[in-house]
């Protein structure tokens, strides 16, 4: 081989071998990464929230981070997928469990606190000094204080269009007084078609029985009870006569929207949402009553044996600040943040704010935003306006 032909293939093999190691420096660094496994229970907009919107933007400040959504599906079955995972990831005696961090319904806690399989993890993050709800402290009876933290909260309340509703009703028993002077047009879907004519009948019972605490807090599950509640059905029986049944959670907007009725219960992110699709008269407003209604969060949990909790950490951290709260959770999804409100006044235009909680306010969900009731007396709350309410 010539000399000048030898030198050509020694720098190849030079050049080739730089690359090599920089290829291998790479894959290292590729290696190196953290993989953070985040499964979700919810609609499909809780997998967009964290495929699409969160997890860029925290892989963006950990750039050695990275995240893996796992999608479940909606309502407590897509919370159950997650609790058999880590449930059986516990009795595999695996050192490392699969799942770092995971969102859930409320009555995933009642599974997973019994069996022992979650980390106490939330007073570790800075951003359990932003948290006030009560739900962060029990859910359905289960004592949560440290293994969970509030991504949002979807809440009820009465919407009332004040072109007739100039002094809404600020409690049930307002309500009742208003119904019987205004036949026809306060509307709701009962318990069928959807959740929002459900928590204003918990509601109802609520404020009729004056137990919430038992029913939704403490317990235990008392049967006997059950038939006390006859005569507060008889008198909802008496109330239903002068409302309007609408066509479940979006029915009752689009009556609103329509002015066939002038209040009703409603989710208030739907509300905004339809406020800001354009749905719903903008001069349409809310009212949460006494002794309230209620509403329901979904968690941040973190396996007790997850294969990241530090990084799992810092994403709950990352979520639940001010400022992703004040973005995603409130501006971008109409959810009511886990944090308290009060905390985001910095981080939303004024004028969001006001909007948000302009009738609703922090206060108030504090106040008379409720937990939905212990499971046993959840479905008998179900069987007595089936047998009762005509």
């Amino acid at each position: 081989m010539k000399k000048k032909d030898r030198f050509f293939v020694l720098l190849l093999v030079s050049i080739l071998a730089t690359g090599l190691v920089l290829y291998g420096g790479m894959h290292e660094e590729v290696a190196a990464k953290v993989k953070v496994v985040y499964m979700t229970a919810g609609d499909v907009n809780m997998l967009a929230l964290g495929q699409n919107v969160v997890g860029p933007q925290f892989s963006k400040k950990y750039p050695d981070v990275s995240l893996m959504t796992v999608h479940t599906g909606p309502g407590n079955a897509g919370s159950q997928r997650i609790f058999e995972k880590i449930l059986a990831e516990s009795e595999s005696s695996k050192e490392a469990w699969d799942v770092d961090v995971a969102m859930v319904h409320q009555i995933f806690l009642k599974w997973a606190m019994e069996k022992d399989l979650l980390m106490p993890y939330a007073k570790d993050l800075d951003t359990w000094q932003y948290v006030t709800s009560p739900f962060a402290k029990s859910s359905l009876g289960v004592n949560v204080e440290g293994y969970v933290m509030p991504m949002f909260h979807s809440q009820t309340a009465l919407a009332y269009n004040p072109d007739h509703v100039k002094d809404p009703p600020q409690s049930y028993e307002e309500l009742v007084a208003w119904v019987e002077k205004n036949p026809g047009k306060f509307g709701y879907n009962g318990i069928k078609g959807g959740m929002s004519g459900v928590s204003f009948t918990v509601g109802w019972i609520y404020w009729k029985t004056g137990k919430y605490e038992k029913y939704a807090v403490t317990g235990p599950f008392d049967e006997s009870e059950v038939a006390t509640w006859e005569s507060a059905y008889n008198d909802l029986a008496k109330f239903n006569k002068n409302v309007s049944f609408t066509a479940g959670n979006v029915g009752t907007l689009d009556a609103l929207n329509r002015g066939e009725i002038w209040m009703g219960p409603v989710w208030v992110d739907m509300f905004f949402t339809f406020m800001n699709e354009g749905k719903l008269d903008p001069k349409i407003k809310m009212v949460l009553p006494d002794p309230g209604m209620p509403g329901q969060p979904m968690y941040f949990v973190i396996p007790k044996k997850a294969s990241n909790p530090e990084e799992a950490k810092k994403f709950v951290e990352f979520i639940t600040s001010p400022a992703i709260q004040a973005k995603e959770i409130v501006m971008r999804f109409n959810w009511y943040p886990g944090i308290d409100g009060s905390q985001l006044k910095g981080s939303i235009p004024p004028d969001v704010f006001d909007k948000i909680y302009g009738d609703v306010t922090p206060a108030d969900l504090a106040k008379k935003g409720r937990a939905f009731p212990l499971a046993d007396y959840f479905d008998a709350i179900l069987e007595g306006y089936e047998k009762w309410v005509k």
